[in-house]
């Protein structure tokens, strides 16, 4: 007979073992946010990191995660996800670079591959010692050693994959380092985070930023980032002013849209005249809402540089989702021709179109979010709307296809099946959206299939 000792014991193990492997399982849940102006910013930092590491600018993903706390991480490849907490705690560029820097070395090193594989390892020890476990409680009839063994067993799995964690995390350090010194950039920024992150290792987990428990912090670490900004002949390089200028209007930003409109209008007083405190309250007065107050630092940031797209952007947002649509397009067709290869302008500009002329503005609507799709193939929100322009245009099929599209992007695999299927019988049989809908409907078979032997068989609205 098992003791109850023994269950508790074996659940210890397990949650043990879980502790070691949450970070990396929490990450697939996050909340993500879309900004063109604060993903330029972004990329204007992290392009020249990842052409010295040898990836393409161009194939690497950059997220905005909207959470407080500080972290950053990699997933899926080449997709770097960085917290708005941790951007709004940077005091400077160079500080996001670091850390930018670091996890460029983990894409780089191939170290997500990896660590799966440690995982595998780490699982694959912890069951066998259970099985251990178990077979020992059956023979013996001694629930307290088989406990022992599986408590035993998985916190050697749990100290096994901490301990390649540190390893990569030690070489994702200098591998940024390089990286930064190879683009003129000091590493400073990288010490001030990494004391930031010490000063947390005294508080309990659940206080702690999810950064320090998913990249452990050793002593070790800190002193070899120390050793390099001491000998590297880049450690007095300041950032630009230029660069200075993007990220305080990008913390400005940020603060305004996700902050408590009070909290930003007091860091930001009416007496500070700058750029971003004039861009912070104007997005303050909007969310209140106050177009009153709001209009007028918007007109003053736009007479003061009318080439910034971004100004206007932010106008014709503020004028659409106040329902003052036929005043919003001028401004989001300026903001399109000052930066015309922005797919989210192009998105913005439909959704007004869309609005404000019903029929006739869907054909232009229509092109606008081909052109934004080109550039973003998987974007639901952009293929929702294209379907929206499909069905104002009568082409029923193309809408079914946009919607199939869609739901695939979204991981909605029985929607997709169902779109595609649709779309096959009403397009005309050959053509490309005909042979787009087939693969679609293959992939949404698979994806289905693959749901159904994981035990994740549900509709798509559960």
């Amino acid at each position: 007979m098992i003791s109850r000792s023994f269950v508790r014991r074996l659940l210890a193990g397990l949650i043990a073992f879980l502790l070691a492997v949450e970070p990396v399982a929490a990450q697939s849940r996050v909340s993500l946010i879309r900004d063109a102006e604060i993903e330029a910013t972004i990329r204007a930092y992290a392009a020249p990191l990842f052409a010295v590491a040898g990836l393409d600018p161009e194939a690497v993903q950059v997220y905005l995660v909207n959470d407080a706390r500080i972290n950053a991480f990699v997933a899926g490849g080449q997709r770097l996800f960085l917290n708005t907490g941790l951007i709004m705690r940077a005091r400077s560029p160079n500080q996001l670079s670091g850390v930018i820097a670091h996890e460029t070395g983990h894409i780089a090193g191939g170290h997500l591959a990896r660590l799966q594989d440690a995982l595998s390892t780490a699982t694959t020890a912890a069951i066998v010692s259970m099985l251990l476990g178990i077979a020992a409680a059956a023979l013996a009839g001694d629930g307290k050693a088989a406990g022992a063994a599986i408590v035993g067993g998985t916190s050697l799995a749990q100290r096994n994959l901490l301990y390649y964690n540190r390893g990569q995390e030690s070489a994702a350090d200098q591998a940024g380092m390089s990286y930064l010194d190879r683009t003129g950039q000091s590493s400073r920024g990288m010490l001030a985070f990494f004391e930031l992150l010490e000063q947390q290792e005294l508080m309990a987990a659940v206080r702690q930023d999810p950064y320090l428990r998913s990249h452990p912090l050793t002593r070790e670490r800190v002193e070899a980032v120390r050793a390099h900004v001491a000998r590297s002949r880049h450690s007095d390089a300041v950032d630009p002013p230029a660069l200075m200028a993007r990220h305080q209007r990008m913390i400005a930003k940020l603060r305004g849209f996700l902050q408590a409109p009070s909290q930003t209008l007091r860091q930001y007083p009416a007496t500070d005249r700058s750029l971003p405190a004039r861009y912070a309250r104007a997005i303050a007065y909007y969310r209140m809402p106050d177009l009153a107050r709001a209009l007028p630092e918007i007109e003053s940031l736009i007479a003061d540089d009318p080439a910034d797209p971004w100004f206007h952007e932010l106008k014709g947002q503020v004028l659409f989702e106040h329902g003052r649509v036929a005043e919003a397009e001028p401004p989001y067709r300026e903001a399109l021709r000052l930066a015309p290869g922005e797919p989210l302008l192009r998105y913005g500009l439909a959704q007004v179109l869309l609005e404000r002329h019903p029929d006739s503005g869907a054909t232009e609507a229509r092109a606008l979010l081909n052109e934004a799709i080109r550039h973003e193939t998987r974007n639901p929100s952009y293929w929702r709307l294209l379907a929206v322009a499909y069905g104002r245009e009568g082409n029923i099929g193309m809408a079914a296809l946009a919607l199939s599209e869609q739901a695939a992007a979204a991981g909605r695999h029985r929607t997709a099946l169902q779109q595609a299927t649709r779309a096959l019988g009403i397009l005309p049989r050959g053509s490309p959206g005909w042979l787009r809908a087939e693969d679609l409907r293959d992939e949404a078979r698979r994806g289905v299939k693959k749901d159904r032997d994981e035990g994740r068989d549900r509709r798509d609205d559960d």
